[in-house]
């Protein structure tokens, strides 16, 4: 491997111009497909597999046209303190609003709540809901400003209107703001690291080379493999991250063969080498992270996920060819000022913060590791009371007519209106289709929990029947989903008596089977994944402790961030800090998340920092030498690495939207403990006590796996044939 890319290097840096031109072809072509290609869909959410989706197949099948998924907004009018809403001149003012937006081109419907009953019963609250002919994303600016027109006459009559449902989400969240603030501190913690203008710019360039590749490619492909606007969220988020760490630790390897005397393009062939060669196996656990989320069973993050790993694979190609080229360019730009301007390297010091940290560890590894173990395992407590579900309205900011609508909805109709769950009848075959849907309206409505059960709706072949359930409970509250339960445990006995099936779906009740699937899921991702990444991890450093010890950390690590996100966002410790007003259950897919991206980076960390131990190791170093030796030559690079992580995903932090607050905070919790806590303090402290038993491997698994030469021994051989030098010289020419 290390030959391979070693080869791969200097043919890059002579060739830089081909290099250079090719990488230009292809992003002008996939920019151009891009632009030609037809607008991304924006398809449904689903998933196989669980009862709602089963009930919203039926719903589509036997209700053709009827359930297609147009936006809805539902609007809220309140009275004034006193008043009612039914009294006549706030009555005219709803008929007004409601006519007003029944005219839209995109709208199908709007009703009346004075003829639909949609009044509540203290005559203070009504809603009127607006049905639209398209999806949310395909709703055009006109309709969009003719919504929030008539809501603003409406308000002028002295009433209160506010507005929920899927026609209010504008596609917006974690937008641009994030990834500039994230990109700003990315370039400063460069800059400190290298000390350089062009060490700090080249990573980031070539990073935003690879992003825009990716995102392009993603889009010209869009319509042909039915990839949704949001497909590329996740691979531009990593795409950069990865981009950006991968360049740059082929640079930090380039600076240091340059300061051992190295010509330009040995050096640049030697760090693709060896650098390089960590950042191949380092993208591969990524990979293998990214594309196991199809393991979940969800086809939008199956796709998500192949997404973001393509965009891996082009920042891993573009650090092995890309990077090198740019350095046959200007070979003397990413050096230090001071060693341009002098016109000599100096060898970076042999006793820095890397090696004193390292040695501090060596003398009391016990210790740092048990305190390291026991403050993961406080903050990976809250964890055991982790409760899943996907919050909506109630959880965003009491400023946005969304949260207002819920609030209003609740204190006039009950806290359950606000998720109300859709029963499926299939009657068909049955000899008196509307008499056993009136039975199972019947049982329903008379289990605990329910405050009501709408008249049922029957398609036009009578055969197939569907009404709202309303719970006394909120769409978040554990009682909606044990009452969710206890109607489907009701089923067999219904069943058996009116000869007629019925299912349970509805937005509250998709996410309560969403979050039970993903927590089925988890344990088979993990062991997927984790697996995988042992067995390439044995290959890469040649021992069986090693990746036994990088996979329990990054375990500790990620079930610590989720305790820290239980912590502020279901318990609210701290969470007006980060300005959330409302706690809740955890987002269904934010274990999966964490664990996907996280593990991918964490593994990153481990290959960086190890191989550089298992490398001095095999030179022939003790194995105390050895961790210092990997500390000097990579911690403060991968410290720089973790702080720009932390820093793009603490942008998303400031996001309005309390999901992405969620992701943000997580992801970023979570490269700080794996970065700062387990691969800078629990690994080194590991490889103390184990000493030379680290790097055993049984004699049979030797034989068994594949070398690759991670470390580039055989480099290492050819290239340090010593070369006289003037007695004395302690550093060499530029």
């Amino acid at each position: 491997m290390a030959t391979f890319l070693y080869r791969v290097g200097r043919l890059a840096f002579r060739r830089r111009w081909y290099v250079a031109l090719v990488w230009a072809a292809v992003l002008a072509a996939v920019g151009l497909g891009a632009l030609k290609a037809p607008g991304a869909t924006d398809e449904g959410f689903s998933m196989p597999g669980i009862e709602s989706q089963k009930a919203f197949d039926l719903m589509e099948q036997r209700f053709p046209g009827v359930t297609a998924d147009g936006a809805t907004a539902r609007v809220v009018f309140v009275a004034p303190k006193g008043e009612k809403v039914t009294a006549a001149d706030h009555r005219k003012a709803v008929e007004n609003t409601v006519s007003d937006l029944a005219d839209g081109s995109q709208v199908a419907s709007a009703v009346n709540p004075f003829q639909a009953k949609a009044v509540s019963k203290d005559g203070t609250t009504a809603y009127a809901t607006v049905t639209y002919k398209v999806g949310a994303n395909d709703l055009t600016d006109a309709s969009r400003t003719q919504l929030d027109k008539a809501l603003d006459e409406a308000r002028d009559t002295g009433l209160s209107v506010d507005a929920g449902g899927t026609a209010m989400d504008d596609g917006g969240g974690a937008g641009g703001t994030a990834e500039v603030i994230g990109v700003a501190i990315a370039a400063v913690v460069l800059l400190v690291t290298f000390g350089s203008l062009a060490a700090a710019g080249l990573p980031l360039l070539t990073a935003l080379i690879g992003v825009g590749v990716s995102m392009a490619t993603i889009l010209a492909l869009s319509d042909a493999l039915g990839l949704s606007t949001t497909t590329g969220t996740l691979a531009m988020m990593l795409g950069l991250a990865v981009g950006i760490d991968y360049a740059l630790f082929v640079v930090s390897r380039y600076r240091e063969e340059r300061a051992k005397g190295r010509e330009p393009g040995e050096a640049t062939a030697l760090a693709v080498g060896t650098a390089g060669s960590a950042v191949v196996f380092a993208g591969l656990t990524v990979v293998i992270a990214l594309a196991g989320l199809a393991v979940v069973g969800i086809p939008m993050l199956t796709k998500m996920g192949l997404a973001a790993a393509g965009a891996v694979v082009v920042a891993v190609l573009i650090a092995l060819t890309l990077v090198p080229a740019l350095l046959g360019f200007w070979p003397n730009a990413v050096l230090r000022r001071k060693d341009r301007k002098e016109g000599r390297i100096e060898e970076e010091s042999k006793d820095n913060g890397g090696t004193r940290w390292a040695r501090f560890v060596l003398r009391r590894p016990l210790p740092v590791l048990i305190l390291g173990v026991v403050g993961l395992g406080a903050l990976a407590l809250p964890m055991t009371s982790l409760q899943l579900g996907m919050p909506g309205d109630e959880a965003k900011s009491t400023s946005t007519t969304e949260r207002r609508a819920y609030d209003a909805l609740a204190d006039g109709f009950g806290p359950g209106f606000n998720g109300p769950l859709t029963v499926v009848v299939d009657a068909k075959g049955d000899d008196d289709a509307k008499a056993a849907a009136a039975t199972v309206a019947k049982d329903i409505g008379a289990t605990k929990g329910v405050v009501s059960v709408s008249p049922a709706r029957f398609n036009e072949a009578g055969d197939t029947a569907v009404f709202s359930v309303v719970p006394s409970t909120a769409p978040t509250d554990e009682k909606t989903k044990d009452l969710v339960t206890t109607i489907r445990d009701e089923r067999p006995g219904i069943e058996s008596r009116t000869g007629a099936s019925y299912e349970v779906t509805g937005t509250t009740a998709l996410n309560i089977d969403i979050s039970e699937k993903v927590q089925s899921a988890l344990v088979p991702y993990l062991v997927v994944v984790v697996g995988l990444a042992i067995v390439l991890l044995l290959v890469v450093f040649r021992s069986l402790l090693v990746p036994l010890k990088a996979a329990l950390g990054f375990l500790l690590s990620v079930l610590a961030s989720l305790g820290a996100v239980v912590v502020v966002f279901q318990e609210g410790h701290g969470a007006s800090l980060l300005g959330v007003e409302t706690t809740g259950p955890i987002m269904s897919l934010m274990p999966i998340f964490l664990v996907g991206i996280v593990f991918g980076l964490a593994m990153d960390y481990e290959v960086f920092l190890v191989s550089r131990m298992r490398e001095a190791y095999v030179h022939g170093e003790t194995a105390a030498q050895a961790v210092t030796s990997g500390f000097r030559h990579s911690a403060r690079v991968v410290v720089a690495a973790a702080l720009i992580m932390i820093a793009v995903f603490a942008g998303f932090i400031g996001e309005s939207d309390s999901m992405i607050k969620m992701i943000g905070f997580g992801l970023a919790a979570a490269v700080l403990l794996d970065a700062f806590v387990v691969r800078m303090a629990l690994v080194p402290a590991v490889l103390a006590l184990l000493g030379d038993k680290a790097w055993w491997l049984p004699q049979w698994l030797d034989r068994t796996l594949p070398r690759v030469d991670v470390e580039g021994e055989a480099l290492t051989r050819a290239a340090d044939t010593p070369e006289p030098a003037p007695a004395g010289q302690e550093a060499v020419r530029v």
